[in-house]
Formats: C-alpha cells, structure tokens, sequence
C-alpha cells in the first residue's frame, strides 16, 4: 500500500507531465514515419524548385514531439547563391493570427472579457458599427446603412465580424476605400502605430452585418489592438513576454534585431515574360523588407510576425499539448477545446465545407473525405506562402516556409506536401 501511495502520489504525476512532448530530433521510424517514404517529400521540393516554381523552402515535420524531418533546400538569395539555412527567418503573415488568439485567451482567461462582449465596450470607436450600401468611385461618396447589432469579440476571432481587408479584398470598392482612409491591412514600414491604425479602420463601413457571413478581413489585427488594451502592454511586449520566452520562441518578432537581419530570407514573385522568379520590388506604401527597416511602429496581430519553421513547430506543438510546453502551460486544457471548435456554425467560407474555430481552420466530417488529414485537423497559411496543420489524433505537426508573393506555384505544393506527408504513417 506505501508504494501505491508513493506512486500514486509522487511518481505518476511526474510521469504524466513527462508525456507533454518537448520538441526533440529523432529518428523517423521511433515515431512512426517512414523515412524511405519522406524522401518522397525531398523529391517534391526539389523538382519545384528546379522548375523554378521557387528559390528555396524550409520543412519541419514532427509526430508525437519528434522532429523527423526538418531540412532546408535551394537558394534563400539567387543572386548571391547564398544557401538555405534551416533556421533561416521568414515573414510567416497570416499565421500570425492564431498567436494573436492565443494571446486574447490567455487573457479571457483572466476574466478580462467575454466572448459576446461588443468590441466597443473597449474600443468606443467602434460603436454604432455601419454598412456598406454603395460607393461613388469617382466622388469617394459612400452611402451606409446601421448595422443590426454590435460586433462582439467572438466575431473578430472567427471572422464573421464584417470587417474586410482592403489591399486583398475581393471588393475592388474596399480597396479604395482602405486606401483613402490610410489604412494599413498588412505591413508598412510607414511611421503609423497600431493605436491609430485600429482607429482609421473603426470608422470605415462594414462589409456585411456582424455574425451573417464569413469575411476573412482586418478582425486579428482588431484583437491585437484589444489585447494592448486588456493587458495594458504593446502587442510585441505582451507577445514576447507572455509567449515567446515562455516557449522558447527565441527567432520570432514583430521587427527583426539587427543581429538577425541576415537571416532573413528576400521576398520572390513571377514577373516578365516568360515569367521568371524576382525580387518583390518596393511598392507604393509597401516595403518587403517590413521587418527589418522603416519605422517598425506596426504591430500587425493579423500578419506582422516573422519567424522560422522550428519556432511555428514549438507554437503547435503547445496547442496539441493542450496549451502546455515544456512546463510552461499558456493555456487550460478546455480553453483549447473551446479555440478548436467550429464557431461559424454553417456558414460558409471560401471552401463551402471548411470551417473556422477561433484560430484556425479546422477540418470537419464534411470535408474529411477530401484530404487525408483527420477530422479536427487545424491549418492556415500565410500570404508569402507560408502554411501549417496540427493533426491532433495522428500527433502531427507540419510546417513549411517559402516566400512567394503574388500568384505563383508555390501554392501548389502544399497539397502534394499532405499527401506525402500522410503517406509516410507507417504504424
């Protein structure tokens, strides 16, 4: 009976905390993979980028905390043939969202909101929210319409708020009206903090009524701000503190330090005719190199962040842990459940059958069929071409990293990508 109590008491619970996976390399089989079948996976990328499809990506794969791959291929800079590092730094964009809605529940957490509360009980700018009825291109005169209700802080989480993005907007009006009002929905390296950039967009109409629609808009950057507001630190403060030194993050920033800059992989796209792969070039108030030059005020909770493949793996890998790693716990087990789940109902979003939680996307029994990742399987992507999934019932986590912009072929290689990856299970 002593021993029972010993173990029972002392000895089980350290071993249940040492079933929380710490991100570690490992031999493929130990973990159920194949590693015959991953070499499929460096065939891929090396034929895409022998088409010139693109200069360079970075993978990460790892099944139950083990790191079975994790490679780098092609040039980060074809001009200077200077090759691919592993740890080299990418501008991952829109995966910055779900880090962003980490930190929000950390926070609801603390009973510092609820989830239906209207955003204007914290932003009073946002108060009396209206629609978009028409807009006068040449005048610039709009005419609007009040909205039904207020937009709620679960409604920026999962997208149905109304609020649009302008420079990738589907609505050619939006993006002149975005742009009228200085309105920053990506990055700049113009001297805007987020505070005022929050503020610009509060006054412009919204796209639809609040909680009608999915509209994949400015809604994270809307929760960045929030988070400022509740924690009363700046999002880069509050991030780097509350998330990224706790888990280890320690190549993941707003704005990259100087010591790192170097390590920064230069954005491509397809320009010319034939097409052929360039620099992205400046453009009319953007900069690609965001991260390391201009003013570095903007803190973009929806796309803002730049890190690298073994930093977005650790991320993950915390949420499959059920918001725990390496001691560190972020979040409760049943706060994890709750970002996980589907909170759009059966509203539609671009792929009628996906659905979206109050982080990811997440694959439903409506459109298992379609992929061979499992039902509860979480994913996005970023616009430089970046993309992620967690797998909860396989204990999988995939990360690639290129930096594509515009419509280019990177993009499809990220189902060819699953299709391998899930093919090289072999438990």
């Amino acid at each position: 009976m002593k021993n029972f109590l010993l173990f029972t008491f002392f000895v089980l619970p350290l071993f249940l905390t040492a079933q929380k996976p710490v991100l570690r390399e490992a031999a493929p089989e130990s973990a159920g993979i194949s590693s015959a079948r991953l070499r499929h996976l460096d065939s891929l990328l090396i034929r895409y980028i022998d088409n010139k499809a693109m200069p360079c990506a970075a993978a990460l794969i790892c099944r139950d905390g083990k790191i079975v791959y994790h490679k780098a291929f092609g040039l980060r800079d074809p001009e200077t043939r200077d090759p691919l590092e592993r740890n080299d730094i990418f501008r991952i964009a829109s995966m910055t969202k779900a880090i962003t809605s980490t930190a929000a529940m950390m926070l609801f957490e603390e009973g510092r909101f609820a989830l239906d509360d209207p955003i204007s009980k914290y932003l009073p700018e946002f108060k009396n929210p209206k629609i978009l009825l028409e807009y006068n291109r040449q005048t610039g005169a709009m005419s609007t319409t009040p909205a039904k209700s207020e937009i709620t802080v679960r409604q920026l989480m999962n997208h149905t708020s109304g609020i649009d993005y302008g420079s990738i907007s589907s609505s050619e009006d939006m993006k002149l009206i975005f742009a009228k009002a200085g309105v920053y929905d990506l990055f700049t390296t113009e001297n805007i903090a987020l505070e005022e950039n929050i503020r610009r967009l509060a006054a412009l109409p919204l796209r639809h009524h609040p909680g009608e629609k999915w509209t994949y808009g400015m809604n994270t950057d809307v929760l960045g701000r929030l988070v400022e507001v509740w924690s009363g630190r700046s999002l880069a403060e509050f991030f780097r503190t509350r998330i990224f030194e706790p888990l280890g993050m320690n190549d993941t920033y707003f704005y990259l330090p100087d010591a790192k800059k170097d390590r920064l992989v230069p954005v491509y796209t397809e320009a010319g005719e034939p097409k052929t792969l360039q620099k992205l070039p400046v453009q009319p108030g953007y900069d690609p190199d965001y991260p390391i030059k201009g003013a570095k005020k903007l803190y973009s909770g929806g796309a803002g962040l730049s890190s690298t493949a073994l930093d977005y793996a650790v991320f993950l890998q915390m949420i499959l842990n059920g918001g725990e790693y390496n001691g560190k716990r972020l979040l409760s087990r049943k706060t994890i459940e709750l970002m996980t789940a589907n909170q759009i109902g059966d509203l539609k979003m671009w792929n009628p059958t996906d659905k979206f939680s109050l982080a990811f996307s997440i694959t439903t029994e409506d459109n298992a069929w379609r992929e061979p990742g499992s039902v509860g399987k979480l994913g996005w992507g970023g616009y430089f071409s970046t993309h992620y999934f967690a797998d909860p019932k396989e204990r999988l986590i995939v990360v690639v990293m290129k930096q594509l912009s515009g419509d280019n072929r990177g993009w499809e290689i990220w189902p060819l990508m699953e299709a391998v990856v899930y093919g090289a299970i072999a438990d």
